[in-house]
């Protein structure tokens, strides 16, 4: 009796999508300014050092620190509420991300590929239900390396059990999507700055669906 091979189902293409400057319309977040405007103006020199030289917001989103740790760190006397009341009310979520979801998460795995406090990437992912749509989420806060280093485009094809070919990177930053280019990935800069870029460029989610569905 002859034997049917039965046939492997496709993979899917991964699609990466950065947060802030893409998901998030705010492309450097708000957070700098936010404590700024938190804390007294005699505050700002000693804030000013937290940020320039101890580096307190780099380490959080290297994952050296947790958010409360962070936030205590910076002075706030209520970290989590501190976190709830800036990811909630200081940052602009792109709604036309949602009709763009729709209309591609089936065809590509889509993957959260993001430099942020760990804790502050889950409570925007359930803020606004990313979860029905993002297959992965891999985060510099979480994986203590942070885009463009090289050694996060070996860990996430690793991670993802993928080539490069397989994948299309969408941020906001050139200085990323030339590294990941250079790691092989496909790449699109999703162009809320009016960078200047040799490559796809998208300036909102229509343009990024319309590129996806006719050229990639």
């Amino acid at each position: 009796m002859e034997r049917r091979l039965e046939k492997r189902p496709k993979k899917k293409r991964i699609l990466l999508l950065d947060m802030y400057g893409v998901i998030i319309k705010e492309s450097k977040g708000y957070f700098i300014p936010y404590t700024f405007e938190h804390f007294d103006r005699k505050e700002h020199d000693r804030l000013t050092r937290a940020f320039r030289e101890e580096y307190l917001f780099t380490k959080a989103g290297n994952g050296e620190l947790s958010s409360d740790e962070f936030l205590s760190l910076l002075g706030y006397l209520d970290p989590t509420e501190t976190m709830r009341d800036y990811l909630t009310n200081f940052l602009t979520f792109d709604q036309e991300f949602l009709w763009f979801a729709e209309r591609n998460y089936q065809q590509y795995d889509f993957v959260l590929f993001s430099n942020d406090v760990k804790e502050w990437s889950k409570y925007l992912f359930e803020l606004y239900g990313l979860q029905k749509y993002f297959k992965e989420s891999i985060i510099s806060g979480e994986i203590c390396m942070r885009k463009p280093e090289n050694r996060i485009f070996t860990y996430t094809f690793k991670h993802l059990q993928c080539i490069p070919q397989k994948c299309i990177f969408v941020d906001n930053s050139v200085q990323n999507l030339t590294a990941a280019q250079e790691a092989g990935i496909n790449t699109i800069l999703f162009n809320r700055d009016n960078e200047v870029y040799s490559g796809d460029i998208a300036n909102n989610f229509h343009e990024l669906d319309s590129l996806l569905q006719n050229t990639l």
